[in-house]
């Protein structure tokens, strides 16, 4: 590790996974009183992946993390901290981070996990630049993970849905100059039980009209203050990924900002569904996959949910 702390931090490198097997809305018609021309109109999700049986969040991680360290184009011995995102792990201990060291046969990392539900993502990529800032980590792997079909209710058809498997990660490294901008981030404790995983059911339920009547109202001031943070105004926003709920959200959300015409807005949930703390580093990948953003990309990542926490950032990306 550096013997003076760098002045900041950047990503090197990303990654994704998607389980193989696809559930479609006609899918849905068999297990619950729905139909696709319902789920498009409402949520304007058209298919997710779906973990198997025997593949858990580590696996999920392991897979983003394995591509995001080839992207990055570093040797996995060199990563010193792994953070992962999720709210689904099924293990208490050990955490869903150090499975995933364990799997990527890394060597003595730091590891540990990061629970703030949909905006885990970003709450753990500040704690990542923190700690490289400190001189406390070198190259951290930071991933958000989510097997969320594990904790839906399918007879719920408000819920099951929305709800997908994924993952997506970021390798980050120091630098001489910040690219992460400070973290914004907070809790709405009136709207702490809005979205919930817990107690009697297990399963993950919310309140959506709360929760987007929170995203319309306070949301866009939410992304004016993350940009003004960054020492940016939105016209320099080439990117933009919000946490990927609902699509019917995205779109008004989007609107209200004044983004530049050409400006991406991610649009990962048609295809993935709502993956929770993944959805943003997994929208991201695939965005770069699909070669639909520039290198170098100013991205604003607004994360809000469970809890109910909110985050956001300006990020560099590669």
């Amino acid at each position: 590790m550096p013997s003076t702390p760098p002045a900041g931090s950047r990503i090197i490198g990303t990654g994704h996974y998607r389980p193989e097997r696809i559930m479609t809305n006609h899918d849905l018609e068999q297990l619950v009183e729905t139909s696709d021309e319902w789920i498009r109109q409402r949520t304007g999700i058209e298919e997710r992946h779906i973990a198997a049986e025997d593949q858990d969040v580590a696996d999920l991680a392991a897979e983003a993390g394995r591509a995001a360290i080839a992207d990055a184009g570093v040797d996995a011995s060199e990563i010193t901290q792994v953070i992962v995102a999720t709210c689904s792990n099924e293990e208490r201990s050990p955490s869903a981070a150090g499975r995933t060291a364990q799997l990527l046969g890394l060597n003595n990392p730091a590891a540990f996990d990061v629970s703030a539900a949909c905006s885990g993502f970003e709450h753990a990529l500040a704690v990542a630049d923190m700690s490289i800032c400190a001189g406390a980590s070198a190259t951290t792997l930071v991933i958000g993970a989510e097997k969320l079909s594990a904790v839906t209710d399918y007879s719920d058809r408000t819920t099951c849905v929305l709800t997908a498997d994924g993952a997506g990660a970021m390798v980050l490294v120091p630098n001489d100059e910040p690219t992460i901008s400070p973290v914004q981030w907070g809790t709405v404790t009136d709207l702490a039980d809005a979205v919930t995983i817990g107690p009697p059911s297990g399963c993950f339920s919310q309140q959506g009209r709360q929760v987007l009547g929170w995203a319309l109202r306070e949301a866009p001031k939410l992304c004016a203050r993350t940009v003004e943070a960054a020492g940016l105004t939105m016209a320099d926003i080439d990117v933009f990924v919000p946490h990927q709920a609902n699509l019917r959200m995205i779109e008004p959300l989007a609107a209200s900002l004044d983004l530049r015409e050409d400006a991406v807005v991610a649009d990962d949930i048609i295809t993935s569904g709502n993956t929770s703390a993944a959805t943003i580093p997994l929208a991201i990948s695939r965005l770069r996959e699909a070669g639909r953003i520039p290198a170098g990309a100013t991205a604003l990542l607004v994360g809000f949910g469970g809890g109910f926490s909110w985050a956001g950032q300006v990020v560099r990306l590669p």
